[in-house]
């Protein structure tokens, strides 16, 4: 394979090394259909117009440009003088109208524009001086940044104290900083991936902290040597002694999540430093970089081209932060067996009640368990599973149900071999459960996708409900009653407490504003499911 060259003058740019690949990688394809692959890719246009530009920009950087004058403005003055003791023609006469008018119009040629009723002529109007004095300006800047000198009071017995010099823009230093509790010393906790300290690979956690642009930090707490980084710019120097601790390399490859909460650091009185902290919105696709903290992970945006990193609180974390939140309302044992959903009267059973008829031979419900005596006109299997109150006991201490209650001193609950039953017809098992019952379903067995029917504003629920009917739950009878004022308050006041302590275990959230539409948008959802591809928890694709 021939040596690589690249810039103007050489003899073999990459672009021409690249179209010569598929001739040299022939005897090592195997079809016909591969090598075709390689001809279209290896010779296509717009990839080496891509190679040259590179290529081009590659070699100049090489050869550290510099501007061609610093003083464009005084060598205009100077033609424009020179040029009045010449004999004056048109074109003289132009360019001194360019280089002494302060402001200077130009007019694009009609040619280039299209023909018809918007044809116009276009005027562009710039200052040519105040356009050599920013050139000058620019030409005569420096931009590398200008370190200070180093310190002259460093102890020479302190082999193990290190000077380090960070320049600092306007981006976060990219470390968090915390008091040791036995020592009382300010160390670094951790260093966020992709941000200034770690780029330079020069400050590692465990590091002590002794002082920032001359400042002893020893007696000061955290905060006030966030204020003295938060303050400074350009280069900042850090008095360290390096931790003995050797750190060990991540070998962690590329992973993905997807939110299931909204989340703002800035609200989180939880998290080492706001700061630091990566806020993101429920359905967001987030990298995660770094697990080495049990609780706060790093990570950063799909996509983003920032590499640094973002604090985020661990799987772990978040949910026994929410296991420990105090609930708001206490979910009291199945009394009926129609009134498993709440908040009631939201029009999740007539939804699937819709959905089931639809498609049949698609769709399937469970037959839940009850210890009640069979009526005469039901069939055991059909409307119920009849068995004794013993039988279902046992049942419960093996944890056979999903969910169970009681009502009128007899049990009624849904079975996990019921669901089973219907997944083994190869149908849909449409399951309308209380929202603490869907941790438990999310397995590999199972993989729910959960559906929140979400009553609407109360002024609709008033239009919309003002001529049906609710089982009364204030009294022992199940009275059929019209609702209230009342009932619509607490449909409500569930739903957000619902959605509050359970929305990131709903993977659609669908507001039963009108039976129809929300029926359609139920209907389609189902029918996405079948078609395309959805984020799952990574724990369902092992066996």
């Amino acid at each position: 394979m021939p040596a690589l060259s690249t810039g103007p003058g050489s003899d073999t740019g990459l672009y021409e090394l690249l179209a010569a690949l598929p001739a040299q990688l022939q005897p090592h394809v195997d079809s016909q259909e591969d090598l075709t692959f390689l001809w279209d890719m290896f010779g296509e246009k717009s990839l080496h117009s891509l190679v040259k530009i590179y290529e081009k920009l590659h070699y100049y950087e090489r050869q550290s440009p510099v501007p061609i004058l610093h003083s464009a403005a005084a060598l205009a003055d100077d033609l424009a003088e020179e040029l009045q003791n010449k004999p004056l023609n048109s074109e003289i006469r132009e360019l001194l109208k360019l280089l002494s008018k302060p402001n200077v119009k130009v007019r694009t040629c009609n040619e280039y524009l299209p023909k018809g009723p918007l044809q116009m002529n276009f005027a562009l109007s710039f200052n040519f001086q105040a356009l050599l004095s920013v050139h000058d300006t620019v030409a005569q800047k420096k931009y590398d940044p200008v370190l200070p000198p180093m310190p002259d009071d460093i102890d020479d017995e302190e082999d193990s104290v290190k000077i380090i010099r960070l320049v600092k823009n306007r981006e976060p230093l990219g470390a968090t900083i915390k008091k040791d509790e036995q020592t009382g010393a300010i160390v670094v906790a951790r260093i966020m991936r992709g941000g200034a300290a770690d780029r330079s690979g020069l400050i590692h956690v465990g590091d002590e902290l002794r002082e920032v642009n001359g400042i002893p930090v020893e007696d000061k707490k955290p905060e006030e040597i966030i204020q003295i980084l938060a303050q400074s710019q350009g280069a900042i120097t850090f008095k360290i002694i390096p931790s003995i601790k050797e750190e060990t390399p991540s070998k962690e490859g590329k992973m993905f999540i997807k939110a299931l909460f909204d989340y703002d650091p800035n609200e989180d009185k939880a998290i080492p430093c706001k700061e630091a902290g990566l806020s993101f919105k429920k359905g967001d696709i987030l990298q995660i970089m770094s697990q080495d903290d049990a609780m706060w992970w790093q990570a950063k945006h799909e996509g983003d081209a920032n590499p640094r990193a973002g604090l985020i609180p661990s799987k772990h974390f978040q949910e026994r932060r929410l296991a420990l939140r105090r609930p708001e309302i206490i979910v009291q044992p199945l009394k009926i067996s129609n009134r498993k959903s709440c908040p009631v009267g939201v029009g999740l059973n007539e939804l699937k009640r819709k959905l089931l008829i639809s498609d049949t031979q698609h769709y399937g419900v469970t037959v839940p368990h009850t210890t009640r005596a069979r009526r005469s006109q039901e069939s055991d299997g059909v409307e119920y599973i009849f068995i004794s109150k013993h039988l279902f006991e046992t049942d419960v201490q093996n944890n056979k149900f999903i969910e169970y209650g009681e009502y009128k001193n007899n049990y009624y609950g849904t079975s996990i071999d019921s669901i089973r039953s219907v997944l083994a017809k190869n149908k849909v098992c449409l399951l309308d459960v209380q929202p603490h019952t869907v941790k438990h379903l999310r397995t590999l067995e199972f993989k729910p996708y959960v559906i929140f029917i979400k009553p609407p504003s109360i002024e609709r629920l008033r239009e919309t409900r003002k001529n049906a009917k609710i089982i009364s739950s204030r009294d022992d009878q199940g009275t059929v009653k019209p609702f209230t004022e009342e009932d619509f308050e607490e449909m409500i006041k569930s739903a957000q407490i619902m959605e509050s302590q359970y929305g990131h275990l709903f993977d659609k959230i669908i507001v039963n504003d009108d039976l129809t539409m929300a029926f359609k948008e139920l209907k389609t959802t189902f029918d996405k499911l079948e078609t395309e591809t959805h984020w799952v928890p990574v724990s369902w694709l092992h066996s």
